[in-house]
């Protein structure tokens, strides 16, 4: 008898059906050999500072490093602090009971770092030395799965990955406990949670806001003339910029009496546009996120169900390619898209003779290749989920296409001794660009500009001045930012060297999540904008060691050494707990950062003093149970207007803010009689 663990229950069930595991049991399945039982994600978890009797937050106890470290089931947080999940207790006694009664293990949990330390973790808390072997997949295709089960792998050829995953977890229990106790102390009010990924991620975010609010835009002007030649009308735009307007006007005045542009030079380039590769799981959340408006959580979401449906493979690769062996079987995957009619289309305008092998790489495939649909045809999805499953497959059919050719075209004119330029580009061959018939969002606009040669005289058919400012670097949009997450560490002064990046494609969206649901940052549209307290945090730790994007990418780096066999982990952790020791000194070192607030009265009970807090104003009271939420219609109402409600009855006009239509007005917040807080508009 031989037991299988999947990660959920979901998957476990297509493993059961196709081992023959068909009798169904509480908690497992079982028979023609098998047991075969599920985890619901982490069950066990890295001991809380109280399991090991360090209750409270308490100077002296820092840092906190356990040797060794405890695992305890999961525990989820009561008023009174936090408990062991019931429901993480009861299927660990299943799986318990299941390993029990068989002779081996086969892990089926998903293929990568987290999945392999969700069984580890299990297995190490049960105390179990049973062999095991490793179910490894990128599907979960009939097809997929039985060649895994026929290919199982000894257990023991993950252990450095195992190592690696396991580094990752105390690394992040070691900076986060200590530096949020850390700083928690020093803030006097409040709890305050600090991480070693979401903390340099916040200060990337805070940094950029800064960056675009303390941006001075300059207007400059610039000349456009319009011309026609072949009976093709074209503009040129001046080289110069203007700082004074009426400089560029008297310079117009003179070009426009001249009449004439002569060309100066003609330069066209042949262009060859390869096709894209493959999606990985980032960079499909960054498309999702442009053209479907969807967060890196929800996209990631959405892969995961469709991996459980066996319509795609496992999203959380960080690999654009595939190996060797996969190439014989992507033809069949074209032409089932032939049968699906959002792709019907596209899928036609395949030459299956001559299919671009660029996506084909055996070094560059990681733990899993890069997205693919699989053979499955697609049924009863969401309008969310076509939407991913079309990117994918789109996606597919264009890294398949031969590149496209372009002429790229840059004339430059000149007229009364000022320069001016023309761009523009035009296919000659539209290879992948074929597949949808349109241009991708980075190409430039294209211009079919008539023949050209040096010496010819244009007419100018018109000419105006052009207003133009100055712009701020974007604030961040999920897409953005996980391009900037993808790329941190990277040196610009050398590209030999390879981005390490925050986090791993897996772990990012849930980074961003981590960061709204702390209420560090917010969404405004789609932009990710630092909250108060997110910049009051990041105003506290923007010179410290935990808020360096470069260093935590290193880590990052560091680990997939581990994986690779080429670093130590004892060494990883032996350097993570000096940084944590760092960290927490410099934390404890500043000045108390917390706000002094005069005592304010309930305006209800008048019996008590409120409380305040980043995000309540409240009564503690037992009977009273007057509150205030602090942030109102997308504005988070500062400190001392709400000192001004609660001693004089109302606050300054504030600006901003968004009914739940979404449109913006201006208010003062009033306190009334009966202490409900309500709206006095701005007339």
């Amino acid at each position: 008898m031989k037991a299988i663990i999947a990660e959920k229950p979901s998957v476990a069930r297509e493993i059961a059906a196709i081992v023959g595991a068909v009798e169904k049991r509480d908690g497992y399945l079982s028979g023609n050999g098998y047991l075969v039982t599920w985890a619901f994600g982490h069950l066990v978890a890295l001991a809380m500072p109280q399991d090991y009797g360090i209750d409270g937050f308490r100077e002296a106890s820092l840092p906190i490093l356990p040797q060794p470290f405890l695992l305890t089931p999961r525990k989820i947080k009561k008023s009174k602090g936090y408990e062991a999940d019931p429901s993480a207790l009861s299927q660990l006694k299943i799986i318990k009971k299941a390993i029990g009664e068989c002779k081996s293990i086969i892990v089926a949990t998903d293929a990568g770092r987290e999945g392999e330390l969700i069984f580890r973790y299990i297995y190490q808390y049960l105390g179990c030395a049973k062999p095991f072997e490793r179910l490894w997949i990128s599907s979960l295709t009939e097809k997929a799965i039985r060649s895994g089960m026929e290919n199982l792998r000894p257990g023991q050829e993950f252990d450095r990955l195992y190592q690696s995953a396991m580094q990752r977890s105390r690394a992040d229990w070691i900076i986060g406990i200590n530096a949020s106790q850390a700083l928690s102390l020093r803030a006097g009010q409040g709890t305050y949670s600090l991480g070693r990924v979401q903390t340099p991620v916040l200060a990337m975010i805070c940094r950029r806001f800064q960056e675009h609010g303390d941006f001075k835009s300059t207007c400059y002007w610039q000349l456009r003339l319009q011309h026609r030649k072949d009976y093709v009308d074209f503009s040129s735009i001046s080289v110069k910029r203007w700082e004074d307007r009426k400089e560029a006007a008297t310079a117009l005045r003179l070009i426009e009496r001249d009449g004439k542009a002569l060309v100066k030079s003609v330069e066209i380039r042949n262009v060859t546009e390869q096709p894209p590769l493959l999606y990985d799981l980032t960079g499909l959340q960054k498309q999702a996120n442009r053209t479907l408006g969807l967060s890196a959580a929800e996209t990631l979401d959405i892969a995961q169900a469709l991996y459980e449906k066996r319509f795609i493979t496992y999203p959380r690769t960080a690999s654009c390619h595939i190996t060797e062996d996969l190439w014989p079987e992507l033809p069949s995957l074209v032409r089932l898209l032939a049968e699906k009619p959002s792709c019907r289309a596209m899928a036609g305008r395949m030459n299956y003779g001559r299919f671009n092998k660029r996506i084909v790489n055996d070094l560059k495939v990681t733990d899993h290749h890069g997205l693919l649909i699989t053979d499955r045809i697609p049924s009863a999805l969401t309008a969310k989920e076509n939407a991913i499953y079309d990117m994918i497959a789109v996606r597919l059919l264009e890294a398949l296409c031969e590149p496209c050719q372009k002429q790229a075209h840059a004339v430059g004119l000149e007229v009364h001794h000022h320069d001016f330029f023309v761009r523009g580009s035009r296919i000659v061959q539209p290879g992948w660009r074929a597949v949808r018939g349109s241009q991708s969002e980075a190409d430039e606009e294209m211009v079919d500009l008539p023949m050209l040669r040096e010496g010819d005289e244009l007419k100018i058919g018109g000419a105006l001045v052009l207003e133009k400012k100055t712009t701020p670097p974007p604030l961040y949009d999920e897409a953005s930012l996980l391009q900037a997450m993808e790329t941190a560490g990277k040196l610009p002064d050398d590209p030999s060297i390879p981005a390490t990046g925050l986090g791993t494609p897996a772990t990012r969206a849930t980074i961003i999540e981590t960061l709204l649901d702390r209420e560090y940052i917010r969404k405004e549209k789609k932009c990710l904008l630092p909250t108060t307290k997110g910049l009051k945090v990041f105003e506290w730790v923007q010179e410290m060691k935990i808020a360096d994007p470069a260093m935590t990418a290193q880590w990052e780096l560091s680990l997939k050494a581990i994986e690779t066999g080429e670093a130590s982990p004892e060494a990883f952790q032996k350097d993570i707990e000096e940084h944590a020791r760092s960290v927490t000194s410099e934390l404890l070192k500043i000045a108390h950062v917390g706000e002094e607030y005069p005592e304010l009265l309930c305006p209800k009970c008048k019996a008590h003093n409120l409380i305040l807090t980043n995000r309540i104003v409240k009564c503690p009271g037992g009977t009273c149970g007057w509150i205030q939420f602090r942030m109102v219609c997308k504005i988070q109402i500062p400190v001392g207007e709400i000192i001004n409600l609660i001693t004089n009855g109302r606050t300054s006009l504030i600006t901003g803010m968004e009914s739940k239509s979404g449109k913006r007005f201006d208010a003062c917040l009033i306190l009334s009689n009966d202490a409900t807080v309500n709206f006095e508009f701005n007339k």
